[in-house]
């Protein structure tokens, strides 16, 4: 398998996977991830889950309808996002939140370890092929 054609499974895995956790940020997961929402945040918490959910939706679409042109672009916004939602997972483990089955320190503490690959994902899998 050459490497475009790995960077296309890995764009299209990802923004699925957005597309998915959006829609779950909406519907089916809604009240597991308000878990993960830290107190400071200055909005409700469902409100907070709502938007986050709209914006991982419109990631993954961008994610996967990403022109070439625009790849580098998109990976850096993904990899900005998931910078940006890592207090939430900070938040989880600190407070000791469970929450899609992180029901231990020790899970909880291993979900943290997730992000930074998620930022490589996005920075990696967008580059211009």
């Amino acid at each position: 398998m050459n490497t475009n054609t790995l960077k296309n499974i890995g764009k299209y895995a990802l923004g699925g996977m957005l597309i998915t956790a959006g829609i779950g940020h909406l519907t089916f997961a809604r009240k597991a991830f308000r878990a993960q929402v830290p107190e400071w945040v200055p909005l409700e918490k469902d409100d907070t889950v709502f938007y986050s959910g709209i914006a991982e939706i419109a990631l993954g679409a961008s994610i996967i309808g990403a022109s070439e042109e625009q790849q580098k672009l998109i990976g850096k916004v993904a990899a900005g996002f998931f910078t940006a939602i890592f207090p939430g997972n900070i938040s989880q483990y600190v407070n000791r939140k469970d929450s899609f089955g992180l029901n231990t320190d020790q899970k909880r503490l291993g979900r943290l370890f997730m992000q930074p690959l998620l930022v490589a994902w996005a920075l990696g899998t967008m580059q211009k092929k």
